[in-house]
This record gives C-alpha cells, structure tokens and sequence, in this order.
C-alpha cells in the first residue's frame, strides 16, 4: 500500500487510525493529525450540496448561543474596536455580525459564499474559524494562510471537536459527516502552537485560540 502523505506537517510516518464502511482515517505520527485520503474526498459541487442544505441562519437563537462559546472568551481578549475576519463564514456569517454588535469592525471570506480574495490581502487582529478546519483538504496551507493575516499580538479563533483516541473515534458522529476530512486533537494543536511559534488556549471541549508572539 503506497504511503500516504500528512497534508498538515508532510511527513510520511502516517498510519491507519481507522475504519469505516465509508472511508479510511490516517493518523499522523509526527502533529498526529487524523485524515482522510484524498481520494476519499468528496467533489467540490458535493461538498457545497450538503453544505446548502445546513445552513444557519442568522436569528437561531441556538446558533448564537454554540457560536457565543468562542466569541466570549475571544472578546475579553480583545481591545475596543479590533478588526477581525470570519475565515469560512457561511451563507449565514452570524459570528461576525456578533463581533460587530460588540463594536468591532468584520470582514467576512468562505470559498463558496463569501468569495472576496481580496480580504485576505489584509491583516487583522483577531480571525474567526468556527467549524471549518475540519473540512480542509489542505490544512498546511491553510493554516500557513491563517497565521498569517494575523498582526503581532494577534488571535486566532476556531471551533473544532476535538480527536480523543481510536475508541472513542470509532463511535464518534463526528466523522460521519463525509465533508470532514482533517480531525485535530489537542497534540496537533500544540504542534500547530509550537511551529507557528503562537501561546495556545484549549477552551473547553472544542474552541481554541491561539496568540500571535509580539
């Protein structure tokens, strides 16, 4: 069986993790990310298919409520009137109109919603990516983008559950999603802390933030 390579860090130590009648999932012995083979991957016009068919809206009170779970604790570390950008907004950006009622100036990006190129020629004080890293079918660039429309001193915000061990994996709703394909643990993001040379805040079960150095 060829070597699949981890599209996060590159190396090549990666490993079956698990599973499924769907698809298989790699581990990654190095940042120990958990991925599924590209050619597992699903069509972009059938990724955006299932995405149209879950959006959220901007007057669910229950979305506000999940999407509050980052934007609180990314708000006390914010000062009055930051610049911000929701990377993977949605056709719903509920998060960055949140940050605006909160006096905070948002712009918005999502590959197939909000398609502005030209915001990521910025950069900002704080990024949101709430349920998105998940779906990345390259998170090394990705995240090398992300970083990097970060001013000094900057954070970075994302909502992801979070991998626990190949057991609990194997019962997970998680991963049956077929538009996941990248699942991070708290090791990968310590490994994403440590590269990008970022302080890391593990929030609870799922959010994350991470802080530019100065």
């Amino acid at each position: 069986m060829p070597i699949t390579p981890c599209p996060l860090c590159f190396s090549r130590d990666t490993a079956e993790f698990f599973q499924d009648k769907q698809r298989s999932y790699l581990r990654c012995r190095q940042c120990r990310l958990v991925f599924v083979p590209p050619h597992q991957h699903l069509i972009p016009e059938a990724e955006k298919a299932i995405y149209d068919y879950h959006q959220n809206q901007t007057d669910d009170t229950g979305y506000r409520r999940f999407l509050s779970r980052l934007a609180e604790p990314l708000s006390s570390r914010l000062p009055a009137r930051a610049r911000g950008l929701d990377f993977g907004c949605g056709p719903g950006p509920l998060l960055a109109k949140m940050l605006r009622e909160q006096g905070h100036t948002m712009r918005t990006f999502d590959l197939y919603y909000a398609n502005q190129p030209e915001v990521l020629q910025s950069r900002y004080d704080f990024v949101t990516c709430t349920e998105v890293v998940e779906h990345f079918r390259q998170p090394k660039q990705e995240f090398q983008r992300l970083f990097g429309l970060l001013k000094p001193r900057g954070h970075l915000g994302i909502m992801t559950k979070l991998v626990i061990d190949a057991d609990a994996f194997s019962r997970w709703h998680y991963k049956n999603d077929m538009t996941h394909i990248s699942f991070f643990s708290e090791d990968t993001m310590q490994w994403l802390a440590t590269n990008y040379q970022c302080r890391l805040d593990i929030i609870g079960k799922d959010v994350i933030i991470f802080t530019a150095q100065a």
